[in-house]
């Protein structure tokens, strides 16, 4: 019993002893304050500027000028341009159709035959009247016979006035034969072959003119005081005070741009978009390179309004509810401040009071915001 008690007390103080030599001899550990790590935003500094506000629309192009063509005469068509097709282009008078003229040129020597037996006719009353006013001085003459001498040199002078009327109705139906071109430009359609005979007031083409087109642009009632336009306002604008119009079209990876000004402002409000309706009007003439602006294209409109001055751009993102933004102070710390807005564009803000230039804003959408919250902000 001694023996197994005192292996056991033994075995029992050397584990003791074991331990209390494994505590003592463990390194100690070094003991560290934790740091509180701070959340990364976006910043951009701020500066006030000035800028022009622009009114973004969109619209097709059509002609200025457009006009069906129609004969004044009827006849047989018996020549047409190589022009007179769709997409064929024309100057101004050039010939685009030929009516057979045979039954016009007959009608005008007809005209011309009357006319000289009118002009003899009167020439001959004339005298006749002459000679026998000296013979009713001289009392060989009867009054009867002068007031008959003078009637019919009334009805000769008004005979040979409808004899000139009608050649010159005949000069000008000879002309008509030939159907001219008004102005500069294209064929739309045309519905009219060689042979085929054709009525006074009947429509063969449909042409446009090519020196200027116009883009009917549709405007919110809202954006018209960003263009300095007066909702009142109808017809033409004033030529010095129309605001300028970029008009651009995607083909393929090129962006074509056109330059135009917005001219006039139709008369009423639409009554299913509620837009008002203003006309940009480019002229082709003036293109730097000679780029055309087909007619039908669909195109994007950006209008140049009013000058605004210390204006703020900031990114829509940095917008929080009640027209406030985060503003970074000196210690990184997020402020709200409410801001007035001038105008929300596509993806940027206009303000124009509550900042100034210099500061740092917060253009990071957080989620969860305190005010002078800590903050590490990495400047845009």
């Amino acid at each position: 019993m001694n023996k197994k008690f005192l292996y056991t007390t033994s075995a029992l103080a050397l584990g003791l002893i074991l331990a209390y030599l494994l505590a003592n001899s463990a390194p100690e550990r070094e003991v560290l304050a934790s740091e509180r790590s701070l959340r990364t935003v976006r910043a951009t500094t701020v500066s006030a500027q000035s800028e022009y506000l622009q009114v973004f629309s969109q619209g097709s192009v059509q002609p200025r000028t457009q006009s069906e063509l129609i004969p004044e005469v009827s006849g047989r068509v018996e020549w047409m341009s190589p022009s007179l097709v769709g997409g064929g282009s024309f100057l101004t008078g050039d010939v685009l159709l030929r009516i057979d003229s045979a039954d016009y040129r007959s009608a005008l020597q007809r005209a011309q035959a009357t006319r000289d037996r009118a002009q003899v006719e009167m020439e001959y009353s004339r005298d006749e009247l002459r000679r026998l006013e000296k013979l009713r001085v001289k009392n060989l003459a009867s009054q009867s016979q002068l007031d008959d001498a003078s009637r019919k040199a009334r009805i000769a002078e008004a005979n040979l006035a409808d004899s000139d009327a009608a050649l010159a109705q005949a000069q000008r139906d000879l002309r008509r034969t030939e159907l001219i071109a008004p102005f500069d430009g294209l064929v739309r359609s045309e519905s009219v072959d060689l042979g085929q005979f054709v009525a006074r007031g009947t429509s063969v083409a449909t042409i446009y003119a090519t020196d200027y087109v116009e883009v009917r642009l549709p405007i919110a009632a809202d954006q018209l005081d960003y263009l300095g336009v007066d909702i009142s306002h109808r017809g033409t604008l004033a030529a010095g005070g129309r605001p300028e119009v970029t008009l651009s079209a995607q083909f393929g990876n090129t962006r074509k741009i056109w330059n135009g000004e917005l001219v006039r402002m139709e008369a009423e409000i639409d009554e299913r978009s509620r837009m008002i309706y203003g006309v940009a009007r480019v002229d082709l003439s003036r293109s730097a390179d000679g780029t055309s602006l087909p007619v039908g294209l669909f195109v994007h409109a950006q209008i140049q309004g009013q000058r605004v001055e210390n204006v703020i751009r900031l990114p829509r993102s940095a917008m929080r509810d009640n027209d406030q933004i985060l503003v970074i102070d000196d210690d990184n710390r997020l402020r709200f401040r409410r801001v007035s807005v001038l105008r929300l564009e596509h993806d940027d803000v206009l303000i124009s009071s509550g900042l100034t230039g210099g500061e740092r804003v917060c253009i990071s959408a957080i989620q969860t915001v305190v005010d002078g919250m800590h903050v590490n902000p990495l400047l845009q």
